[in-house]
């Protein structure tokens, strides 16, 4: 008989703590599906917020915008950073959505003699955004993209011109500048 209430005490015991593992790992599921819920909805709030003030930049002529206060991002040594622009397609006389395509490159012809470095080095820490073709563009409608920039730490303390140039169907576009300060 002692050996069967030992016997018992412990399957309550074992069935005691299951319980407590379960409700331990499901409350902690809810925790990291609220967190990342969260997350989600912060990220997609901030992105149309971007977008929304991207647009109070376009006035009525103007074809390319680049959100950046004063065109210049000031980006430290071994950081990186992203360059939010966007197209509006102003051509008239067309119902079908046009085909965009833009490039971003450097633009700077006294690079070498500031910073020490060769165009190619400097559009080497563009890591996303660089060129893209076939975007379909709608009349008077807008893209919108993010360029990437990742400097080195080892990069010169120097300011680079950087140009972003857009066809429409295969014809010269828009063409807007940025610049990025290399800060320590």
């Amino acid at each position: 008989m002692v050996s069967k209430k030992a016997a018992i005490e412990l399957s309550i015991g074992t069935i005691v703590i299951i319980v407590l593992a379960m409700t331990m790992l499901i409350l902690g599921l809810v925790l990291i599906r609220s967190i990342f819920s969260g997350a989600k909805y912060n990220v997609e709030t901030m992105n149309e917020k971007v977008q929304n003030e991207i647009n109070k930049l376009f006035v009525e002529d103007k074809e390319i915008v680049v959100y950046l206060a004063n065109q210049k991002a000031d980006i430290s040594q071994g950081d990186d950073w992203g360059i939010a622009w966007a197209v509006k397609n102003l051509k008239t006389g067309t119902p079908e959505s046009a085909k965009l395509s833009y490039s971003v490159v450097v633009s700077d012809d006294n690079i070498k003699k500031n910073c020490g470095i060769n165009e190619k080095t400097a559009e080497s820490w563009i890591k996303t955004g660089q060129s893209e073709s076939g975007i379909p563009v709608s009349p008077g409608g807008t893209v919108y993209r993010i360029t990437r920039i990742s400097i080195p730490k080892v990069s010169p303390l120097c300011i680079v011109r950087f140009r972003i140039d857009t066809k429409l169907d295969g014809e010269d576009y828009a063409t807007d500048f940025f610049d990025v300060e290399i800060t320590s």
